[in-house]
């Protein structure tokens, strides 16, 4: 995911403020929010004002825990409580941001425990989102590195000055270590020092540790703080949220796309028991209940009338027919080196010519979306996974009629997002607050969305179609490489357009096409088409499908010269930490030693989100069906915060991607969306999963992201694996439904 979009017109203005309040420049219309080189924050522990003062909205004001600065708080028993400003949907991010704050602060890993931070983008803003408050992008580690390693520096060396003052020392005597804080035959802990540190000056440019100095940051067993909390089913998600007299909503959609609600019929709705009101808003008609039963079986039973005239009608062969027609026609510039059709025409070249599709994807989170709402006295209360907090309060406020301050939410773990919770609209958040609105009764309304719902009603990742013509010469060189993407814009018909689309070029659409090996000549063409398909970011974006035109065909240029596909990929590579990834998987996979008889191994190469991944698949075929029995990956991320975490993100990515590659395509039939459930859209089976590697390059860089790089390389590593074994490229996804012979 790499930035808001489609939030509503009509919410701008309340949006500008929130963020503008947040400690941002005064907002234009082009809001601009880019990823990777926003304006920035500073330091978030801001600390003009006091930290106490600071983060009296996230200290459950009362009680004698002291606030040490806006992300770390001290109870008296010792316990420290680290605030986290990115949504955890799973990735461990919660663990990894306190692994840095404790780090620093020398606390006691047992006694460290987490929370999510209040919606306030002036003290948790994203910096690489140029200040919005939000999670996405594989930011999280990247952003806030720097910031809690030195709120957790702050805070300690706010516990050393009391320390030193109670104790008369110099502060250079202090010492501390695992929550203990000593000087000479005295020492105290956290909790005993908390409410005299939180009255220190805070440092304006803490000191911090110098790697060789980390006891938490990088090391192995340092256990995820939700771990135990998941495993026993203690761990609140919002479909466990329980509050006095809440209701329960369904909503029925509409069947296609920018369809509209015109009427409807409740009487047998209403006959169900526990059914206590059905309402109508813009996104559909709600049904509320007592129980969650009760609801679905009232929405079964509702009759709805569609206004279908601005519905999108075609079904995927006719939107993929019309992409391929695109094909044959110029598109817009993306990049240009060189003279490409001279070189494609050259005597003695070898040409290659492959032609790709990719299905709409969805994104199937284990939890479908979902959110409590409450709409009261002119204010409105949330709770839900919130993503994007910077669009979920000004949305909310703007479908309750209320100022943005009024809206408080209530961030709760989330199962799994991928980007579907990530939208400038707030949609489900939306659909939530427009229910309670409507039934006006003040009380708390619990939307739930059916699988059903999630798959059929949901964004998906466009579909998209390349076209890729390249050469090598008669030294076996690359000399020549056309790329042409055609798909659906993210971006197109958002107020995003107009800031982030230069030249007609979404780069969402592109990035991952160009400048990962050394090609003279280069064009990349790139033709936005328009549907009524509502279209978002699918974990690692773009390069779900130009990773795979760009590997593919990469492997089959190293045919066309005769040379074995990892060299090929050295030779030619543009950056030394690819290479250095490239290397290190071949190695670990054993490239170029002999298989067990029907196997076969493929390559891939990957940069994205700043992170390099190279995976190596090893395949069998039979019965025209393929088994993935090993992947190996190797992945260069720079300063690892936790060695676990980023070898389960990458695991998690490459079963992710297997899936999708495997079995996953969004189909539309005269616009309405076939798959359902998981029988239709099958995410990866664990008996499909297999054995995986994951080998971690010891990097000083900036840390980048970790939670979607696993994805791009997976699915043409597969390929270039089947391809080995059958003589054929693959050039479709998802494999299901391919038969698949060996050469």
């Amino acid at each position: 995911m790499h930035m808001l979009q489609n939030l509503e017109p009509g919410a701008f203005d309340a949006a500008a403020a929130v963020l503008k309040a947040g400690g941002q420049a005064p907002l234009s219309r082009r809001f601009v929010l880019a990823a990777m080189g926003g304006a920035g924050i500073g330091l978030i522990l801001g600390l003009k004002a006091h930290p106490a003062e600071a983060a009296t909205a996230a200290t459950g004001a009362g009680d004698a825990t002291a606030a040490i600065n806006p992300f770390v708080r001290i109870a008296p028993d010792g316990t420290v409580t680290v605030i986290i400003k990115h949504l955890d949907k799973g990735q461990g991010t919660a663990t990894g941001l306190a692994t840095l704050a404790a780090d620093e602060l020398d606390a006691d890993w047992a006694k460290v425990t987490t929370e999510f931070a209040p919606a306030d983008a002036k003290i948790y803003g994203n910096v690489l989102f140029g200040g919005a408050q939000g999670t996405g992008g594989s930011t999280s580690i990247a952003a806030s590195y720097e910031v809690y390693r030195k709120a957790g520096a702050a805070a300690r060396a706010m516990l050393v000055a009391a320390a030193a003052r109670q104790w008369g020392v110099d502060p250079s005597a202090v010492k501390v270590a695992n929550g203990v804080v000593s000087a000479g035959n005295r020492s105290a802990g956290f909790g005993e020092l908390a409410a005299a540190a939180a009255k220190e000056q805070v440092p304006a440019e803490p000191r911090l540790k110098d790697p060789s100095a980390f006891t938490l940051i990088g090391k192995e067993g340092v256990h995820r703080k939700d771990n135990a909390a998941k495993t026993t089913g203690a761990r609140i998600y919002t479909q466990d949220v329980k509050l006095p007299d809440m209701l329960v909503a369904v909503v029925a959609h509409p069947p296609r796309f920018g369809a509209k609600p015109k009427a409807f019929d409740a009487t047998a709705a209403k006959a169900v028991k526990g059914v206590k009101d059905v309402v109508m808003v813009p996104q559909g008609v709600a049904v509320l209940a007592t129980t969650t039963h009760a609801a679905i079986k009232g929405r079964d039973a509702l009759k709805v009338e569609w206004d279908e005239a601005g519905a999108e009608t075609r079904s995927s062969a006719d939107l993929l027919a019309e992409y391929r027609g695109a094909l044959g026609k110029p598109g817009l510039p993306v990049e240009s080196l060189g003279d490409v059709d001279k070189a494609l025409a050259a005597p003695g070249v070898k040409l290659v010519e492959a032609e790709f599709q990719f299905p709409y994807l969805a994104h199937a989170a284990m939890e479908p979306m979902n959110a409590v709402a409450q709409v009261k006295d002119g204010a409105v209360t949330i709770w839900t996974g919130s993503q994007f907090p910077s669009a979920d309060v000004p949305n909310a406020a703007h479908t309750a009629g209320v100022a943005p301050d009024k809206v408080e939410i209530h961030t709760q773990w989330a199962g799994g997002s991928f980007g579907r919770r990530a939208l400038a609209s707030s949609d489900f958040v939306v659909e939530a607050v427009a229910i309670a609105k409507a039934h006006g009764k003040g009380v708390p309304v619990k939307l739930v969305w059916t699988r059903e719902d999630d798959m059929k009603a949901g964004f998906y990742r466009p579909a998209y179609v390349h076209k890729v013509r390249a050469a090598v010469d008669a030294a076996g060189k690359p000399v020549a490489w056309h790329h042409h993407v055609v798909g659906q814009s993210i971006l197109a018909g958002t107020f995003f357009e107009s800031a982030m689309v230069k030249n007609g070029i979404d780069e969402t659409s592109v990035e991952g096409t160009h400048g990962a090996y050394a090609i003279p000549n280069l064009k990349v063409e790139l033709t936005s088409m328009k549907t009524g398909v509502p279209v978002l970011w699918w974990r690692s974006v773009g390069h779900t499908h130009t990773a795979f035109a760009v590997e593919v065909v990469m492997d089959q240029l190293a045919r066309a010269a005769g040379q074995d596909p990892v060299a090929f990929r050295l030779a030619h590579a543009t950056d030394e930490r690819m290479k250095a990834v490239i290397r290190l998987a071949a190695e670990k996979s054993g490239w170029g030693s002999p298989l067990a008889a029907g196997r076969t191994r493929g390559i891939a190469t990957h940069r994205s989100f700043n992170t390099y991944v190279a995976e190596v698949a090893e395949i069998s075929l039979a019965d025209g069906g393929i088994k993935v029995e090993r992947v190996v990956a190797a992945v260069d991320c720079g300063v690892v915060v936790n060695p676990d975490v980023v070898r389960a993100q990458i695991e998690g990515g490459i079963g992710f991607g297997l899936g999708a590659a495997l079995h996953d395509a969004i189909t539309l039939d005269k616009g309405a969306v076939e798959q359902a459930n998981f029988d239709t859209y099958q995410p990866l089976r664990m008996s499909e999963m297999p054995k995986v590697e994951v080998h971690v390059v010891a990097s000083a860089a900036a840390p980048t992201g970790i939670g979607e790089p696993g994805v791009p390389p997976l699915a043409p590593a597969v390929a270039n694996a089947v391809a080995a074994a059958t003589g054929r490229p693959v050039l479709q996804l998802p494999l299901a439904g391919q038969a698949f012979k060996p050469a």
